[in-house]
């Protein structure tokens, strides 16, 4: 294999990495490793296979503040046949060493990319007002950049959680939780765990709090499961891509509650109803809520006639939201990482391009 055939194979998992690039950061640290401490051996699998994935993680925390929480085998992956085995990873490390950390270089240059594409979106967010945002405008920032495209799930979640949230938070919703009188028995058997967990005795039968949407948090690329849950039933999984029979069986049986809302494209919406009937599943859907549904929600919540109380709130949350999700685009200590590894402008014309 040559080095053009080895560099089409890293491109190639960087293309289809996501925002974060977990795995392509992985082979930049075994390659730092392998030229600055010589204390693996590239063609051996085994001496770098666990080990890479906490100096990868060291990198992650640092600059993303997080690290990936997919299964071993998924990460595993990026070592075999069709991504970067070690043969492959052989012939990066030859070139890397001799030219000083060029690969490495390169795949922290196509990782500031990524997150320089990501801040034209949050400056979207910032320089827009509520007369100004456009939903569709926002989302094609992410559609027009190939390399955001693999993370378009994401900035679907963010967009449908700073809406539903200060929806939420706008409306004042309470939940109350209480028991029937004719239950204290039960309750005075278990009084410490009433107390404890549920905030219950049998002076106080009842309480309200505060009703509240919550982002499950980091999903894998692998993953399949919850993606937001309410306080008070909801289970909201988004899905922005084509759902499969296979894959709507696998969303739904993955979730427990019985009130589930699936956000997905217009053309979709059809299709899934189809599938959900088919595989026994429908009762369980509340409702699916479509992308122009969204826009209409938003345009109403920006320009309509409560847009003082919801309009400025649903930027916010976009805003750091989106900044929680990918600090790394507003985060100046990367250029310092960078520096401080040497890691200059690329000028040799082989490794310039991607």
């Amino acid at each position: 294999m040559t080095i053009k055939e080895a560099k089409q194979s890293l491109d190639k998992v960087i293309n289809k990495s996501r925002v974060h690039l977990y795995k392509p950061i992985q082979i930049a640290e075994i390659l730092h490793r392998s030229r600055i401490y010589k204390d693996i051996e590239v063609e051996n699998l085994e001496s770098y296979r666990n080990p890479s994935k906490k100096w990868r993680d060291v990198i992650c925390l640092q600059f993303l503040g997080r690290t990936s929480t997919s299964s071993a085998r998924y990460q595993d992956d990026i070592f075999n046949d069709n991504a970067i085995p070690p043969n492959i990873l052989q012939i990066l490390d030859e070139e890397n060493k001799a030219k000083n950390g060029i690969v490495e270089a390169y795949i922290y240059q196509r990782f500031f990319e990524r997150f320089s594409q990501m801040s034209n979106a949050l400056d979207y967010c910032y320089k827009s007002s509520r007369d100004t945002f456009e939903l569709n405008t926002f989302i094609d920032l992410f559609w027009a950049e190939a390399g955001l495209k693999r993370s378009i799930d994401k900035i679907y979640e963010i967009v449908v959680f700073s809406l539903f949230s200060a929806l939420v938070e706008s409306l004042e919703l309470s939940i109350e939780v209480s028991y029937k009188p004719e239950k204290s028995n039960i309750l005075s058997e278990f009084q410490d765990f009433a107390q404890s967990i549920l905030k219950l005795s049998p002076e106080i039968n009842k309480f309200s709090t505060q009703a509240k949407i919550y982002r499950v948090g980091v999903t894998n690329a692998a993953d399949r499961g919850l993606d937001m849950w309410a306080n008070f039933g909801l289970a909201i999984q988004i899905k922005h891509l084509s759902l499969t029979e296979e894959l709507a069986e696998e969303i739904v049986s993955a979730v427990t509650a019985d009130r589930i809302i699936i956000v997905c494209k217009s053309a979709e919406q059809k299709m899934i109803l189809s599938l959900l009937t088919q595989i026994g599943w429908k009762a369980r859907i509340q409702s699916i809520v479509t992308e122009v549904e969204l826009t209409n929600w938003y345009n109403k919540a920006l320009r309509g006639k409560y847009k003082e109380l919801l309009g400025d709130k649903i930027l916010e949350i976009l805003a750091n939201e989106i900044k929680s999700e990918f600090p790394t685009s507003e985060n100046e200590e990367f250029a310092k990482f960078r520096k401080s590894r040497n890691y200059l402008e690329i000028n040799d014309v082989f490794w310039k391009n991607w």
